[in-house]
């Protein structure tokens, strides 16, 4: 099948964001692993720090009819994102304009924000980031990717790179009322289902299917299943009416704990932005 002109688009916009790792990549304490994907730079089918959005496609039964489901998948771009408002070296920015970004220069790779995701969204590159100069054996592990909605070119009046390059339009760009109202009319005009405007308390991002998004669900989770390692993220799931993990319990525990670590990781991280531009600028 050939490549979708989304994720083609995608690629070629944000390869000059990839990561270039150090080899050989060190263990850090306590794992004895690593994440490192350079050598599978060209792996399309799931998401990576190489690649940051990819078409899923499953086979779904409903009303016994087979409907071949073709999903666009990246960062859903949450209203409320739990891995901004939890993110222990506060890296993360739920920005004005409706992305949610990484700051790849002050990320050490914890992959807190993976863990707080319902969709697992985040991927790990060791070997690369701010933790090697600072702790190369004991923090983090490299530095965390994904699809930050082209946010450089949003800021610059232009469009995602994955929607400008869809042939069908199927993939529309603008203001988030706006498209709710309109994904929630299209739906009820098809008899369709809308995904996304309850999940984790809302998101960016919406589809719209001719079938149940629990079906569609458990079918990507079967799908998974398959996979040689099913444990391993990158193929998300669509889990339907999920609560946002900051408004639970162990959420709002976590949040209190990482609040002085977030303080004193974000001064930390500007006094390095100071000295990394004054180094330049001298």
């Amino acid at each position: 099948m050939d490549l979708p002109a989304c994720v083609t688009a995608c690629r070629e916009e944000n390869k000059k964001y990839f990561p270039e790792p150090v080899k050989e990549i060190g263990d850090y304490w306590p794992q004895k692993k690593k994440e490192d994907w350079s050598d599978k730079r060209e792996l399309t089918s799931r998401l990576t720090p190489y690649n940051w959005t990819f078409v899923q496609e499953v086979d779904v039964e409903h009303n016994g009819r087979i409907y071949k489901i073709s999903i666009p998948r990246r960062c859903m771009h949450c209203d409320n994102p739990p891995c901004a408002d939890l993110c222990p070296f506060s890296v993360l920015h739920k920005k004005p304009e409706g992305p949610v970004v990484i700051d790849r220069d002050l990320c050490i790779g914890g992959a807190k924000c993976r863990s707080v995701c319902p969709w697992g969204i985040p991927a790990r590159q060791g070997g690369v980031g701010l933790y090697l100069k600072i702790a190369p054996k004991f923090a983090g592990g490299g530095v965390m990717y994904k699809c930050d909605l082209c946010y450089h070119r949003i800021m610059s009046g232009r469009e995602p790179a994955c929607v400008e390059a869809c042939p069908q339009k199927a993939i529309i760009f603008g203001e988030r009322e706006a498209l709710r109202k309109l994904a929630r009319r299209r739906a009820k005009e098809t008899g369709g289902y809308l995904y996304g405007e309850l999940e984790n308390g809302g998101t960016s991002t919406f589809y719209i299917s001719p079938v149940p998004f629990e079906k569609i669900d458990s079918a990507l989770m079967t799908q998974k299943a398959a996979q040689s390692n099913p444990q391993t993220p990158g193929f998300p799931g669509m889990p339907v009416g999920i609560e946002n993990f900051t408004e639970t319990a162990n959420g709002i525990a976590w949040s209190m704990l990482a609040a002085p670590i977030a303080g004193i990781a974000a001064a930390a991280g500007a006094a390095y932005k100071t000295m990394k531009e004054d180094k330049k600028d001298g």
